[in-house]
């Protein structure tokens, strides 16, 4: 079966995502919910998670599990997507505001390429 182009974007999105996570993870601490243990390796560990989705979702072989476990990974980070969306509120900033809103209705396309994926897509 060959790739859709949703799930080739969703690959990118987590190819690039997961290596800032890896590279500059001090970029993601202040996103982080304090109920959730251990940010920095939290976030290593997404940022390693990342980048082995995109590669399970460009594999046939491996793209109906990758599409399921980018379901999780998404609903499991959604958290700190809404944290950030709400401290945004506490800052003068509007582009953060406006970065940090955009964020929370983007995760849906995601959700919905992670779901097509795991029908092969």
């Amino acid at each position: 079966m060959t790739i859709s182009s949703s799930t080739k974007v969703l690959a990118g999105i987590f190819a690039v995502s997961g290596t800032i996570h890896l590279a500059k993870p001090d970029v993601y601490e202040q996103i982080m919910p304090s109920w959730v243990p251990r940010h920095r390796e939290v976030i290593l560990g997404s940022g390693v998670a990342e980048i082995g989705l995109a590669a399970g979702l460009l594999a046939p072989q491996t793209r109906e599990l990758a599409g399921w476990a980018s379901i999780a990974l998404l609903l499991g980070v959604y958290p700190a997507n809404v944290k950030m969306a709400m401290d945004s509120t506490k800052t003068r900033n509007p582009g953060f505001k406006v970065a940090a809103f955009g964020r929370l209705p983007l995760q849906w396309p995601m959700l919905k390429a992670a779901y097509a994926a795991t029908r092969g897509a």
